[in-house]
Formats: C-alpha cells, structure tokens, sequence
C-alpha cells in the first residue's frame, strides 16, 4: 500500500484518505483503522466529513498544522474533530463547541481519550460565554445548520487572530431554500467580507449536495 502525505499528519493511502492517530487502537466512528510500516492510520470518510471532502475535491492549503490551535463551531459528536484532533497534535488545541446536550455526551467520550480536544457545551452565536476560555486561536472551523452563518462567523471573528483563517461548510439549504445555492454562498461571501477574505472555495459533491466549503483569511 502507497502511503502519501498530502498535509501535515492527513495521507493518502493508496487513493483513500486518513490521518494518523493519535490514540492507536481507538475509532471514533467505526472508521477503519490500517498499519503501515508500524503507523496506525484512521480512514477518514469524505461522506461523514465536509472538511474530507473538501480535500478530496482539491482543497490547495491546509493551515490546520501540528500545534494548531482551533476553535470547533458545531462540533457535534466529534467526527471530523477527532481528524482534527489527529492533525494537530498534542501541541495542538482543539475548542469544541456544540449546543445539543445528546451529541455532547458523544463528544465528551471522543475527548476523554484525545487531551488535545476541549468541549465546550454552549451556542457558537453566545461567544462571551466562551471567549475567556479560548482567548485566541488560529483557526475556525464552522459547520453549523442555521440561517445566520455568516453572523455567527462574524461574532466569533473576535476569537481569530489577524492573519488567521476560517473554514467554514456553508449550508445552503440551511441558510435559504427559496434561493439558488449559487445565490446564498455569494451572499455569504459578501456579508463577511469586510472581516475576511475568500482564500479559497469548493464544491462538495457528490460527498454533500448544496454545500459549499470556503476558506477565509481574517483581515
């Protein structure tokens, strides 16, 4: 099997993605585990992960590095977290936000096993009740299912450093269904851009339909 490292700790091995783990032995979501040269991988699955996706559709930078430190918006049960987590290290930190009490218990079991992850049950759009605790870092990632994304983004702007960047999975179907997905990204774009502007965007079909995954450097 042809490993590849295409970024920091993400591979591909053969034409299938993975990260290394950071807890040999452990999956998070039933995700298969592959020992190459004594590495342990995590086969990470493009249709459980906007962020997989996004690679595998030609994503061109990964700022999320070795040491990263990350704040989560909508970190549900921790599946793309914990690939995060693989990624960053134990020199890395990751701030989960999530705001359902039930994904929390899932996440909290994903975390007790990962140090590097944090979480943290709140609403991404109340960020002074978590500001303290996450002071500033260098990346957001935003996966959440609301009609004001591009609000909560914004809000959450003054937890990002200068110069610091932001994923963000835009929802089309979330934010309007009356409006042509082509439509609610512009729009989305529009709206953040005195804050950040648009490094990058990609479509994530057939992985996850009317979706738009889209990278932002803060200015």
């Amino acid at each position: 099997m042809e490993v590849k490292e295409i970024f920091e700790n993400v591979y591909k091995l053969d034409s299938r993605l993975a990260t290394l783990n950071l807890v040999p032995g452990e999956r998070v979501y039933g995700e298969e585990l592959v020992k190459v040269n004594e590495k342990e991988y995590r086969m990470w699955n493009p249709y459980r992960s906007k962020l997989a996706a996004a690679i595998l559709n030609g994503l061109k930078e990964m700022y999320i590095k070795k040491g990263s430190h990350v704040l989560y918006l909508g970190a549900a049960n921790g599946t793309t977290c914990s690939h995060v987590s693989d990624i960053i290290g134990n020199d890395g930190i990751l701030f989960c936000i999530e705001i359902s009490e039930r994904s929390m218990r899932d996440l909290i079991k994903v975390c007790e096993k990962r140090s590097n992850m944090l979480p943290i049950l709140g609403d991404a759009r109340n960020v002074d009740a978590y500001a303290h605790e996450v002071g500033k870092v260098d990346i957001i990632y935003e996966d959440v299912s609301s009609r004001d994304q591009a609000e909560i983004l914004l809000a959450n702007g003054i937890a990002l450093k200068k110069g610091g960047f932001a994923y963000v999975a835009i929802k089309s179907q979330s934010i309007s269904s009356a409006k042509k997905p082509s439509e609610v990204y512009e729009e989305f774009i529009n709206e953040v851009s005195n804050e950040f502007k648009l490094i990058e965007k990609i479509k994530l079909e057939p992985f996850h339909k009317k979706h738009l995954f889209a990278v932002f450097e803060k200015v």
